[in-house]
């Protein structure tokens, strides 16, 4: 079974996801190997704000309902359960059930071949109304219950239709696949009736407003996640020692500059306009370089230290479900481990450039406690976008000649560049396992990712790349 799944999620992001069980610690490091044509340093990235804008993560209880037809063969009766459980069956299915349709639906819109495409289409839709369905046979008779499952119901449907409109609008023309495509169209009215006129779920206005309707969706769907995904609650760490840093700088340049100013009142005699002049330059140099002596000092004091914390409690019980400790921040060369530094060396000649490393590492430690009944496991979800890193690079502009029976061609090309990423996995006091991966891209989007051969020496771990 692998234990790090990776994939491209969006034109330029990344997304790894693994499990951990009760009990378990974990430590996850990605190190970012970046061509120094890139441009991108600590400088030019600052790594509180690309930690804030560019890394999503979301923790969840996991449970293998990934596609749809996991989801219905895990389906379970919803009734003859206490109200509490109820809810929790509840949430655990409709979220997996839109966990599933979302990537069912995003891999069927990388197909491109019409002939791929339709039959894979027409499974999904079959799928999508036999689970709805089957959902809608275990509405609850209680009044009690019901608003639960008005809930979920309202914004399954609408997000089904959403998904499958999207995919049919995204996927290859055909006419010869007409009749699918009405399907799916017929599949998708249907809904929008049940919706709106046998339950009467929205209201006119909100169904008018694509806005209102959008919001609402967005909070039902937060109503389904509850007792599935995990509450964070993230701490900055630091904070008190930032603030000690700050003060000891302030001092040391107020130390010099009192001794500056002692020594320029005894070699002025007087207050003139000369001593006047050299007060206010020594008080600008003051102002110029506490804040570069400040930094340099909490960057080296900083160096290797975890940047935050992180608690994730179950929002059903508040009880605390795992801890965890963050660290992002620019290596220097002889900082990077002596394994990640041996499978950098392995590299073909031709792409042993110059490189600035961002390294990302993520400590987990998860409770002992058992989880909710129906949980084995969490799931932890990172997205890295990699936006801030394609705005520093170049356009392609070159274009590549060709002569053929004299006529002389040519074809623009784009300029693509290569990162090495480098992941270390290590569980508990086992030995560290590693995996290397490098990324195609250019300024609009990943051409691909591919897994490259470690050497014999070090350890490797299973991936699942999609």
């Amino acid at each position: 079974m692998a234990k790090v799944k990776v994939k491209q999620e969006e034109a330029l992001s990344v997304k790894f996801s693994h499990q951990m069980g009760t009990g378990d610690q974990r430590a996850f490091d990605l190190y970012f190997f970046l061509p120094s044509e890139m441009w991108i340093d600590s400088k030019t990235l600052d790594e509180e704000a690309y930690y804030h804008s560019g890394i999503v993560g979301r923790r969840s209880y996991y449970s293998k309902g990934l596609h749809l037809p996991l989801v219905q063969s895990r389906f379970a009766s919803l009734n003859k359960r206490t109200l509490e459980e109820f809810r929790l069956y509840l949430n655990l299915f409709a979220y997996q059930f839109a966990v599933a349709i979302e990537t069912d639906a995003k891999e069927l819109r990388q197909k491109s071949e019409s002939q791929e495409f339709y039959p894979a289409l027409n499974d999904l839709c079959d799928q999508v109304a036999q689970l709805l369905k089957k959902f809608r046979r275990n509405e609850p008779s209680e009044e009690k219950w019901k608003s639960y499952f008005e809930h979920a119901d309202n914004y399954l449907s609408w997000f089904c239709e959403q998904q499958l409109l999207k995919t049919l609008a995204h996927g290859p023309r055909s006419a010869e696949h007409s009749e699918i495509s009405d399907k799916v169209i017929a599949l998708c009215r249907s809904e929008n009736d049940y919706r709106e006129v046998e339950k009467r779920y929205n209201s006119t206005s909100t169904k008018q407003d694509a806005n209102r309707i959008s919001n609402k969706m967005l909070l039902l769907r937060r109503l389904i996640q509850q007792g599935v995904v995990l509450k964070e609650e993230l701490k900055p760490l630091g904070i008190g020692l930032k603030k000690f840093v700050t003060g000891l700088a302030t001092g040391l340049v107020m130390l010099v500059v009192s001794a500056l100013i002692f020594k320029a009142q005894g070699f002025f005699n007087g207050l003139t306009l000369t001593l006047l002049l050299t007060l206010a330059v020594i008080y600008g140099f003051r102002e110029i370089f506490k804040e570069d002596i400040r930094n340099a000092m909490w960057r080296i004091i900083q160096r290797g230290r975890p940047r935050w914390s992180r608690i994730l409690r179950d929002t059903t019980t508040q009880a605390v479900v795992a801890k965890q400790l963050v660290w992002l921040e620019f290596l220097r060369p002889q900082d990077i481990p002596k394994n990640v530094a041996e499978i950098m060396k392995h590299r073909h000649s031709q792409n042993k450039v110059d490189t600035t490393v961002l390294h990302y590492r993520i400590a987990t430690k998860v409770t002992n406690k058992p989880f909710e009944a129906g949980y084995s496991q969490i799931q932890e979800q990172v997205n890295f976008n990699l936006v801030p890193f394609a705005r520093h690079l170049e356009r392609g502009k070159a274009k590549i000649y060709h002569e053929s029976d004299g006529k002389i061609s040519n074809e623009s090309v784009e300029r693509r560049y290569q990162l090495n990423l480098v992941a270390v996995l290590k569980d508990g006091k086992e030995p560290a396992e590693y995996a290397r991966f490098k990324v195609t891209m250019n300024r609009s989007s990943i051409i691909e990712i591919t897994e490259s051969k470690l050497p014999d020496s070090i350890n490797p771990f299973t991936i699942e790349q999609d």
